[in-house]
């Protein structure tokens, strides 16, 4: 049985048996339809996948490997925040007519601060600590600037990721402020653990432990029946995570540049509505 399944198919009972319903709330997304999107939700879940012993990838359902190192390199090595420069449309709903979701996700990561080594954006601040300075417990980064907020489309939800060094092995924590569990959850872990391989690699390290830490970790009201049948799939063995070893430069990695063997999933019939 993957790891990832386990932990998914566990963290959404707890959620269905567990969790706080909010429909006595005013609540800011809608339906396609404008009806209120509401959810039940538990207060910070908090799973650790071992990269070292499996690639975190659901397969009760398929999980858009290829589209979610897109986002990621889109967010992380593009810094973007324009769809034109994403080839995938997840983004579509948020984008104006200029194709900008305004001060968000990549545009924070490109905004330079000084530090006394000179000028570095977010990311490459990581990438100098990771060489020089890897026993720093001060290596991360934050999307979420309270001066900006207002010119962004849409608040960060996966916001702030810490990275630590332990001997030659590289872990991270991810923080997230809210989680659509069926939409978002797996998507999150899987280019999350691919950034985290991305920098090790980039930096001489092994991956090692990605740590979500999720502070409102709900399922919308029409997702549930969905998610009761996904959760009724039999498990597979994780696939496998095969990297291109010749990249050595974070900016040199493509989509490409990673592929899965044997990724075996239980196909989704149904379509999923996403709330805006």
């Amino acid at each position: 049985m993957s790891r990832a399944d386990e932990i998914f198919i566990a963290n959404c009972k707890d959620i269905m048996q567990n969790g706080v319903w909010d429909t006595n709330a005013q609540v800011r997304p809608r339906w396609e339809d404008g009806t209120p999107a509401h959810t039940v939700k538990k207060f910070c879940i908090v799973n650790r996948y071992n990269l070292q012993e499996e690639f975190p990838i659901l397969t009760i359902r398929r999980t858009a490997f290829k589209t979610c190192i897109k986002e990621i390199l889109w967010i992380w090595q593009k810094k973007s925040n324009n769809i034109h420069d994403l080839d995938a449309h997840i983004w579509d709903s948020w984008a104006d007519e200029t194709g900008s979701i305004g001060k968000a996700y990549g545009y924070q990561l490109g905004k330079k601060s000084i530090y006394k080594e000179g000028e570095f954006d977010q990311v490459d601040r990581v990438l100098y600590d990771l060489k020089h300075n890897p026993a720093s417990r001060r290596i991360m980064t934050n999307l979420y600037n309270f001066d900006d907020l207002h010119e962004m489309h849409l608040y960060p939800c996966a916001y702030s990721m810490t990275f630590n060094v332990s001997g030659d092995t590289l872990n991270g924590i991810l923080n997230q402020r809210s989680n659509d569990m069926l939409t978002a959850n797996n998507w999150n872990v899987v280019q999350y653990a691919v950034l985290l391989i991305m920098m090790a690699q980039a930096s001489g390290f092994k991956a090692g432990e990605l740590v979500h830490v999720i502070a409102d970790a709900h399922l919308y009201d029409r997702h549930l029946p969905i998610v009761e049948e996904i959760i009724k799939n039999q498990p597979k063995p994780a696939p496998k995570l095969v990297v291109d070893p010749s990249v050595k430069n974070f900016y040199d990695f493509t989509a490409d540049s990673f592929r899965l063997e044997n990724y075996e999933y239980t196909p989704l019939d149904v379509k999923i509505p996403v709330a805006i």
